[in-house]
């Protein structure tokens, strides 16, 4: 018991304090000592994976870029999809439940991925933190507002490394693009226009309905995870959920989180004190308007305004999902692309205008002929040739308060909120009343005004119900 403990001690100690130079000399890695290439089991990060298939998968491939990583477990609710990670990795021991592999494997593990439907990213996170271990979660960080400003206190509360799934928050475009604004070439932004191709998959439809068996590789009850308790239906797996408020958070939460982070890294804004949106109308074959209130909108136009931070007014900031497009800028000449192909953004300063792709990348000046005029800043911000995912495993084998990661969960919950009040004026465009004659009325049609110290709608209250959701019985964040 004593050499056990002893061994568990000395590998936490050096992934606490790896890579550091201290007292005059250096620590040396086992894996120098063992050969070139070489790297001691004891010296690896053991990750859990919460979420092993699909976007899971991926994750898990990624991180195993590093020979500092160990992939020691596996859960996932449904065998189908986890199938390929179990097969990569036999060595990692399989559960279905997150807190059972987390109570399992405490002594075990050191990190945490976290790439589950949006409904279980707060509750499976925050459980990863009470333990002490580093986590990686998949955008939108949280699937609501109250859930976004828990975890960014949490992130100091428990001292563990944290970053948001983002991974345009490393690219070199968007620090490019910060160089250019700060070295005033577009002068004070005032106005950004924000879009995307997305949904990809369906939104705007009735809610499913119909009676099916759960298949033997599923556990459903678990799947739901705190979201209310509904019958199975192939139509929210594996990953139409997105569509669907109980579980996803729409095409403003899966994209926003990679499309307006440079708007968020550039500019002086954290969060907005109004939002409203544009949404299409919903038709029966009967000629009624259609009302879906369980479910994301095809497309939607948000307009959110946020005051500078810096006290120089105010910033507007557009958002366009489902195909619908800002306007083109007068300076784009014909054949010139506006955004990449998933979307953009575009800044509007007061000395000219500046597009990027999606993730930031690409930044350019418009008319595209200041690129060759305009002498380009010299870089003073440090960049991630690693990338997002290997910056994640690094800071955590460095340890708390020795590296910072690009979408640590101080600003990851802050953008995270902000992105998801969108959603607040998305649901609140279906709450519907009755006048006194009987007719149907929409008084969360409006724009809604936010007090962010206070997380509320000042001006609807009904808007208010979506900042924080009740959990089904025995779900809970726990603090």
């Amino acid at each position: 018991m004593k050499k056990g403990k002893k061994s568990e001690n000395s590998r936490r100690s050096f992934i606490k304090n790896a890579g550091l130079v201290s007292a005059g000399f250096m620590i040396v890695p086992r894996h120098v000592l063992g050969g070139k290439g070489f790297v001691a089991p004891s010296d690896k990060l053991n990750i859990a994976a919460i979420g092993a298939g699909g976007k899971g998968h991926d994750d898990l491939k990624n991180f195993s870029k590093s020979p500092n990583v160990n992939i020691v477990a596996l859960c996932d609710v449904d065998d189908r999809r986890s199938a390929e990670s179990r097969k990569e990795y036999p060595n990692a021991k399989y559960y279905k439940d997150f807190r059972v592999m987390l109570e399992t494997e405490k002594n075990n593990i050191d990190a945490c991925n976290i790439s589950t439907p949006d409904n279980i990213h707060a509750v499976a996170t925050i459980a990863a933190m009470q333990l002490g271990k580093h986590v990686y979660t998949q955008k939108p960080l949280t699937h609501d507002i109250f859930e976004a400003r828990t975890l960014a206190n949490a992130a100091g509360k428990y001292k563990v490394i944290t970053q948001m799934g983002n991974q345009g928050g490393s690219s070199d475009g968007v620090r490019q693009a910060k160089e250019m604004h700060d070295a005033n070439l577009l002068g004070d932004v005032h106005t950004v226009y924000v879009w995307t191709n997305r949904p990809l998959w369906p939104q705007g439809l009735p809610t499913p309905t119909g009676s099916f068996p759960v298949p033997k590789e599923v556990d459903w009850d678990l799947w739901l995870g705190p979201a209310k308790y509904i019958d199975y239906n192939p139509a929210y797996m594996p990953w139409n959920w997105r569509g669907w408020n109980a579980f996803g958070t729409g095409a403003l939460g899966d994209m926003a989180c990679h499309m307006m982070d440079p708007v968020f890294r550039i500019l002086p804004i954290d969060f907005p004190t109004e939002v409203e949106c544009s949404i299409p109308k919903s038709w029966t074959v009967d000629g009624k308007e259609a009302k879906y209130p369980d479910g994301y909108p095809p497309a939607s136009v948000i307009h959110l305004k946020y005051p500078r931070k810096d006290g120089k007014g105010e910033v507007k900031v557009s958002w366009f999902d489902g195909g619908i497009m800002p306007p083109l800028p007068d300076e784009l000449l014909p054949g010139e692309t506006f955004g990449g192909n998933d979307g953009g953004a575009m800044f509007i300063g007061d000395k000219s205008k500046m597009i990027v792709d999606c993730y930031g990348e690409n930044p350019r000046l418009l008319p595209s002929s200041l690129m060759k005029q305009t002498v380009m800043p010299a870089q003073t911000i440090a960049r991630v040739p690693e990338g997002h995912y290997l910056q994640w495993v690094n800071a955590c084998m460095a340890g708390y308060g020795k590296a910072k990661t690009s979408s640590p969960f101080e600003y990851a919950g802050p953008f995270t909120e902000s992105i998801l009040i969108g959603n607040l004026a998305i649901r609140s465009w279906n709450l519907e009343t009755k006048n006194a004659k009987g007719r149907s009325e929409y008084p969360g049609r409006k724009k809604l005004l936010w007090n962010a110290k206070e997380m509320k709608i000042t001006n609807f209250d009904d808007a208010n119900q979506f900042v924080k959701r009740d959990y089904r019985q025995g779900w809970s964040l726990g603090m």
